[in-house]
């Protein structure tokens, strides 16, 4: 089964800027729970300093996930963006 990983860091300034924007956070989880919904996010993980994240991706392909990353309220934040396609196998 077809997944795309994708590792994203958020650069310090833009950590700052979150921090000190509460409206940013609770619109950055809208489309996690969106897309956990409609079942394109298998998975979501967050590093303990809140800089680091994983998301798994699954029934879409890479140019409709680099749409989705880039609709993010995160987006003008990050600093690094990895995709990595992958085939699940259990």
């Amino acid at each position: 089964m077809y997944r795309i990983l994708v590792f994203i860091t958020l650069s310090d300034s833009g950590i700052e800027t979150i921090k000190s924007t509460p409206e940013l956070p609770k619109k950055e989880m809208e489309f996690v729970n969106l897309w956990k919904e409609e079942g394109i996010l298998e998975s979501f993980y967050i590093s303990v300093s809140k800089k680091e994240a994983v998301l798994v991706f699954k029934n879409i392909d890479e140019a409709k996930c680099k749409e989705l990353i880039g609709i993010l309220p995160y987006f003008p934040y990050m600093s690094k963006i990895e995709y990595h396609n992958f085939n699940k196998q259990f």
